[in-house]
């Protein structure tokens, strides 16, 4: 069943309540979800984006009941992964002579996940244009690593809506469609959610396309992303949302997050949250145990706060693999640099849980700070009353650690995660080893996901 947007725009996706979890089980979904498409019938008929290919049937036969599939002149397809392209392949075999248009990296994407059938692809840089009548024409943009290197986003002139693809979304499912009639609260957890846990690793890269847009003076009226509601009242306030969090999403919050074998290490980390209330009122604390919480559930929390205490038992010389895990994950998402940390951990006979999760969260990008809790076996009234020292460290300014490993200097990273190391050059594409980063062309660029030289960030 179509949905009416605006003009002869319609949403034509799929509102998926049963999901729960997205990424693999990296991303955990609380309110459902929707992959969401878009039919525009103008003087020519064009769709943008199709669903996950388990709801291939129920998108092809609401098309066909919608309108005759002979008569759909293209697909615009934003992005090749599976929740959008996944129906891709069901609507090639009823018209396998659909032009398709996106990006280079997306035909690499869709051939290499569908196959390659000699699909007719049309190709589109930022500021192409495709006329389709009635005084309309759709302008393309490239949005590289938001958040893959095969993304695009489009705009409708004359309707002045900006498909977004997965940018400005949220895994929500809004039965009313919009953003103005969903609940605020879990409409702006959730966009914020998404934003740290899908969209943050590449920072950089929305910072500068919110810019470009923005440079593009395009009159947008409604932004329509490929996940969750549609922003039509005040469209920019997402714009903003995601300006903001790319330059610092931190608030006044202080996150304490453990595992624990025998509850020593969970003793620990609750007198160090009630020590930070003590001290600071005002300041939102909170605790989970990365055993009982989705780590994406909590990254969120993380990414919202200022600090994090983060402890674990030692346990075969090292920490619990769950909090080692979530560590991982921390580093993956490239969003802790400026925040503290301090670590904690019962232990038994050996006691290295304490150092090797410092060097993990240092590693994270975490300023890791020299005042710990180290306590032989279950914990006693001297150990407890050591929290107080980590809440002090966590408030106050106290330096990271002198020791803490840093990244090697004269390294530049991509949004991408490559790195280009002078030492080993690019020999592939003509930057030979030994170049320093001033010295690498300015043409040149990512060789994993094209990005410009001037996207990368310097690794400290």
């Amino acid at each position: 069943m179509r949905k009416h947007i605006k003009g002869n725009v319609s949403w034509v996706g799929y509102l998926d309540w049963d999901l729960q979890k997205f990424h693999g089980d990296d991303f955990t979904i609380h309110h459902g979800s929707s992959q969401n498409a878009y039919l525009i019938e103008e003087e020519k008929t064009i769709l943008v984006d199709t669903v996950w290919a388990p709801h291939q049937f129920e998108y092809i036969e609401n098309l066909k009941s919608e309108i005759d599939l002979n008569k759909v002149d293209a697909i615009i397809v934003q992005h090749g992964e599976c929740d959008h392209s996944g129906t891709l392949p069901a609507l090639m075999k009823e018209r396998p002579d659909l032009p398709i248009y996106c990006t280079a990296n997306a035909v690499k994407s869709l051939e290499g996940q569908w196959g390659k059938h000699g699909w007719d692809f049309h190709v589109i840089h930022t500021g192409d244009e495709l006329d389709i009548g009635n005084g309309k024409k759709l302008i393309f943009v490239e949005m590289p690593m938001l958040h893959w290197p095969d993304s695009m986003a489009t705009f409708l002139t004359g309707d002045n809506i900006l498909f977004s693809m997965d940018a400005f979304g949220q895994h929500y499912a809004v039965g009313e469609l919009y953003a103005d009639l969903a609940d605020q609260d879990t409409l702006w957890n959730e966009a914020e959610r998404y934003y740290a846990n899908i969209v943050s690793p590449f920072a950089p890269m929305v910072t500068k396309k919110v810019k470009e847009i923005t440079a593009l003076n395009l009159p947008i009226e409604i932004i329509a992303p490929s996940h969750g509601a549609i922003w039509r009242k005040d469209p920019l306030q997402i714009v903003k949302a995601y300006a903001k969090w790319a330059e610092d999403p931190r608030e006044d919050r202080i996150t304490v997050v453990y595992g624990t074998m025998w509850h020593g290490t969970e003793k620990l980390a609750h007198a160090i949250a009630d020590q930070l209330s003590l001290k600071a009122p005002h300041t939102i604390v909170k605790v989970y145990n990365v055993d009982h919480t989705p780590k994406d559930d909590i990254a969120y929390e993380v990414f919202r706060s200022k600090a994090v205490a983060i402890g674990s038992p030692t346990i075969l010389n090292g920490v619990l693999d769950s909090v080692a895990a979530f560590t991982y994950y921390l580093k993956s998402l490239k969003l802790m640099k400026g925040r503290k940390a301090a670590v904690f951990g019962c232990y038994g006979w050996s006691g290295e849980g304490n150092k090797v999760l410092r060097e993990m969260m240092a590693n994270a990008g975490f300023d890791v700070v020299d005042t710990e809790i180290k306590c032989s076996w279950n914990p006693e009234n001297a150990d407890l009353e050591q929290a107080a020292g980590i809440a002090d460290a966590l408030l106050s300014g106290e330096s990271a650690s002198a020791d803490a490993p840093v990244e090697s200097s004269g390294k530049w990273k991509c949004p991408c995660g490559y790195i280009y190391d002078p030492a080993k050059g690019d020999p592939d594409h003509g930057v030979p080893a030994g170049t320093p980063w001033e010295k690498v062309p300015d043409d040149w660029t990512c060789p994993v996901c094209h990005l410009p030289k001037n996207a990368f960030t310097k690794l400290d």
